[in-house]
C-alpha cells in the first residue's frame, strides 16, 4: 500500500512538473519576438570568423548617415522657394519726369541733353523696378524660385527676385552732378514712397515641397541579389562589406517572420526553450527535491523566469539597446534569498539563454549577464540590510560599466566610438536593482516563501514556538540555542547565510517536545525511559522526531526552508548506540530500523547545521576534556560524517569542512575553558 502511494505520488509530481514546463514554453513562444536574430557578431577592419555568408534573400543595401546627410545637405540647396505674386508697381515715370524737369530758360542746351539722358537711365531703372519680384523677408541662399500665377507655379530667374533691402540700398546709389543735393535726395525719398513689396514667401507650400524633396531621397543604394557573396571566411571586413552586413542584419530585425518559415522558426525557439526548462526541472529533482516536491516553489521559481524574459523581450521591442536595460541581476538577487545560491545561478543562467537565443549580440550580452550573476552571488548577502543592497547594486553597475567598455575596446580597438547612451542605461539598470527588497517582500506575501525579513522575526526566542519549547524541553532549549551560536560562527567563516542557519538551529530539534523525557538532554531526574525499551522501540521514537518535527513547524506556518533544517539535520545517518544494543542483544539487526529517513543535506546551511548539531550533542559525554581530546574528537564526528555520504548533495566543499573543523574547535576550547599547550 505505501508503495502504491509512493508511485502516485512520483506520478503527481511528474505530471505537475511537465504541465508546468509546458506552460512556462508556451508563455515563453507566445511572447516570442516576431523579427529573426542575426546571429553573427562583426568588428569592421576584423576577419570574418564565420563561414563564408550568401545572402540568403533579395536584400537592398542601406545607405551610411553620412551618405544620407550629404544627400540632405543637396537637397536643402536645391531647395524650391514659392512665392505669391501680388500687384505690380504703377508707372510713375511722369511724376519723376516732372520732379526732375529743369525750365528751359535757365539750362543751357547742354545740360537740357544731359538732364534727359538722367531721366532715361531713371525711367530705365524704374523699369527693371517693375519686371522685378521684390520681396520683404530676409533669405540667406535662394538659388531655385517659382512664382505662383493662378493654378500653376512657373520658374523664374533668380535674378529678377530682388529683397526691398536690396532696392533700398540701389536707390542709395543714385547720383547726378545735374542735380542739387536738395533735388537728388527729393528723387530719393520718392522713389523710396512709391517703392513696395509685389510678392510674398508662401512659407507653407515651400516646406511642403521641401519635405516631399527629403521624403523622395532613398534609403538604399543597391539591390544584393540571393546566393550573391557577401563576405568570406577569414576576409577582413572593409567598408563595403560592413555595410552590406549592417544592410542583412536590419532585415532581419525589421522583417517579421515569413509565414513559409515562421512555423518551423517558433518550433525550433520552443524545442530550444524546452530543452533549457527540463534540465532546471532534472536539476531540482536530483539536488534539491524540496524544491522539486514543492509546487508553490516550483511555481514561482517558473514564474519569475516568465516574467524576467516578458519584460526584456517587451524592452528589446522597443529599441534593441534597451536590452541592456533590463534588470536581469533582479532575478538572482530574489531567488537567492528565497532558495540556495546554486538554484538562484542556475536558473539566472537559463533565463540568460532563453532571452539571448533572439538578439543579435548574443555572446556579448551572455557574457554581461553571467557575469553579473556571479557577482550577485559573491557579494549580496543579508538582503534585509539596506547597505548591502546599495552595496550589490553598486558592484553590479561597475561590472557592467568595465565589461561593456572591455568589450567595446575589444571590438573596435579604442573607446572613441562607445556609445555613452548605453553607459547610461547600465547606471539605470542598477538603480532598478534596488527594487529588489519590496520585490522581495511582494513574493514572499504572494507565494507563501520567507525572505531574511521573516528570518529576523523567527529568530526571537520570545515567539511563541520556541518559548514553548523551552518550556516543555529546556534542554533542547538550551541544546539549540548552542548550536545556533556554533552555526553562527561557522556561517561567517565559510560565507553561508548565518541568519538561515541560526534560525534553523532553534527550531531543528522542536519535534522533540512531543516526548522530551526520551532524550538525554532533558533527562534531569537521572531516569532513562529506554531502559525499559528494545532497541528498535527507542529507535523508533529518536527518528520519530524529525517527522513530529515537521508537523509541528507546518501547524504553525514555519516556512519551508526552515523546515529543510529540521528534515535534514541527521540525513540517514545511523542511531549507531541502539543498533549496537540490538547487536548485543540479537546477535544481528536491521540498519534499515536504525537510520533516520533523511534526506542528506543539500545545501551548505543544512551541512553545517548537521556538523554543529552532532558536534554540540556529543560534547556532553566528554570528561574534563583536554585540546588535544577535542581536536580528536571533532575530527572523528566530521570525518565519519563525510564518509558516510551526509554531505555529497551538498554544496559544500572538504576545504570549508575544514574551516568548520577550526572554528568548532576554537568554540569548544572556549567553552570547557581548556588551555592550548605549546611547544616549549
Amino acid at each position: 500500500m505505501s508503495r502504491l502511494l509512493a508511485d502516485a505520488q512520483r506520478l503527481r509530481f511528474f505530471l505537475f512538473s511537465s504541465l508546468l514546463v509546458v506552460i512556462a514554453v508556451a508563455l515563453i513562444v507566445w511572447i516570442f519576438p516576431s523579427q529573426h536574430a542575426f546571429n553573427y557578431e562583426y568588428t569592421q577592419g576584423r576577419p570574418w570568423r564565420y563561414e563564408t555568408l550568401y545572402a540568403p534573400f533579395d536584400f537592398s543595401i542601406k545607405k551610411t548617415e553620412d551618405q544620407l546627410k550629404a544627400e540632405r545637405e543637396r537637397t536643402a540647396k536645391a531647395k524650391v522657394f514659392y512665392f505669391d505674386l501680388a500687384e505690380k508697381l504703377s508707372s510713375y515715370k511722369e511724376e519723376i519726369t516732372s520732379l526732375l524737369r529743369i525750365p528751359s530758360n535757365t539750362a543751357s542746351n547742354r545740360n537740357q541733353k544731359l538732364l534727359a539722358d538722367q531721366i532715361i537711365q531713371v525711367h530705365s531703372w524704374i523699369d527693371s523696378i517693375q519686371q522685378a519680384i521684390v520681396f520683404g523677408e530676409e533669405i540667406e541662399f535662394i538659388e531655385n524660385v517659382k512664382l505662383i500665377k493662378g493654378n500653376e507655379a512657373v520658374a523664374i530667374r533668380p535674378e529678377h527676385l530682388v529683397s526691398i533691402t536690396q532696392h533700398k540700398e540701389n536707390i542709395a546709389l543714385l547720383s547726378s552732378s545735374l542735380f542739387t543735393e536738395s533735388q537728388l535726395e527729393q528723387v530719393k525719398e520718392f522713389i523710396r514712397g512709391v517703392l513696395q513689396v509685389n510678392a510674398r514667401l508662401n512659407q507653407t507650400l515651400t516646406d511642403a515641397a521641401f519635405k516631399t524633396q527629403l521624403e523622395q531621397i532613398s534609403l538604399t543604394r543597391g539591390l544584393v541579389p540571393e546566393g550573391s557573396l557577401i563576405v568570406a571566411k577569414g576576409e577582413i571586413i572593409e567598408d563595403e562589406n560592413f555595410q552590406v552586413l549592417e544592410s542583412l542584419k536590419y532585415e532581419y530585425q525589421s522583417s517579421s517572420i515569413e509565414a513559409s518559415n515562421g512555423i518551423f522558426i517558433v518550433i525550433a525557439y520552443a524545442i530550444l526553450v524546452a530543452i533549457v526548462l527540463v534540465l532546471l526541472m532534472l536539476y531540482l529533482r536530483k539536488y534539491r527535491q524540496d524544491i522539486f516536491e514543492n509546487s508553490n516553489q516550483l511555481v514561482f521559481l517558473y514564474t519569475n523566469i516568465v516574467l524576467m524574459v516578458f519584460i526584456t523581450t517587451l524592452l528589446v521591442e522597443i529599441d534593441e539597446r534597451f536590452v541592456f536595460l533590463s534588470p536581469m541581476s533582479i532575478l538572482p538577487l530574489v531567488l537567492k534569498n528565497f532558495f540556495d545560491a546554486r538554484v538562484a545561478l542556475f536558473a539566472h543562467i537559463i533565463t540568460v539563454l532563453i532571452i539571448a537565443m533572439t538578439l543579435s549580440n548574443a555572446y556579448e550580452f551572455v557574457f554581461l549577464q553571467i557575469v553579473a550573476g556571479v557577482v550577485v552571488m559573491i557579494g549580496s548577502n543579508e538582503l534585509q540590510k539596506r547597505t548591502n543592497l546599495f552595496a550589490a547594486a553598486f558592484q553590479i553597475t561597475l561590472v557592467y560599466l568595465i565589461s561593456y567598455t572591455a568589450f567595446h575596446g575589444l571590438n573596435q580597438g579604442g573607446l572613441l566610438t562607445i556609445d555613452y547612451q548605453i553607459l547610461l542605461l547600465f547606471v539605470l539598470n542598477g538603480m532598478i536593482t534596488l527594487f529588489a527588497q519590496p520585490l522581495i517582500y511582494l513574493f514572499e506575501k504572494l507565494f507563501g516563501l520567507v525572505s531574511d525579513v521573516s528570518l529576523l522575526e523567527l529568530s526571537d526566542t520570545n515567539s511563541k514556538l520556541l518559548k514553548e519549547l523551552s518550556e516543555k524541553a529546556p534542554g533542547t532549549f538550551n541544546h539549540s540555542l548552542q548550536v545556533a551560536n556554533l552555526c553562527e560562527a561557522s556561517a561567517n567563516a565559510v560565507g553561508a547565510n548565518s541568519l538561515l542557519l541560526r534560525v534553523g538551529a532553534l527550531y531543528h530539534d522542536i519535534g522533540k517536545m512531543a516526548q522530551p523525557e526520551f532524550f538525554s538532554e532533558n533527562q534531569i531526574l537521572g531516569t532513562n525511559p529506554h531502559e525499559d525499551l528494545e532497541p528498535v522501540e527507542s529507535a523508533e521514537i529518536i527518528k520519530r522526531h524529525v517527522i513530529k518535527g515537521i508537523e509541528i513547524a507546518r501547524k504553525n506556518n514555519i516556512p519551508d526552508r526552515i523546515i529543510d533544517f529540521i528534515r535534514t539535520h541527521h540525513g540517514n545517518s545511523l542511531i549507531y548506540f541502539f543498533y549496537k544494543k540490538e547487536q548485543e542483544l540479537s546477535g544481528a539487526a536491521d540498519e534499515e530500523d536504525f537510520r533516520y529517513p533523511g534526506p542528506t543535506p543539500f545545501s551548505k546551511e543544512t551541512a553545517i547545521l548537521m556538523m554543529c548539531d552532532a558536534v554540540e550533542a556529543a560534547s556532553k559525554s566528554l570528561n574534563q576534556p583536554t585540546y588535544e581530546m577535542l581536536d580528536a574528537f571533532v575530527e572523528r564526528i566530521i570525518d565519519t560524517q563525510v564518509e558516510n555520504g551526509q554531505f555529497d548533495t551538498a554544496a559544500i566543499t572538504l576545504q570549508e569542512i575544514e574551516q568548520i573543523k577550526k572554528v568548532l574547535k576554537k568554540k569548544l576550547t572556549n567553552i570547557y575553558h581548556v588551555r592550548v599547550e605549546y611547544p616549549e
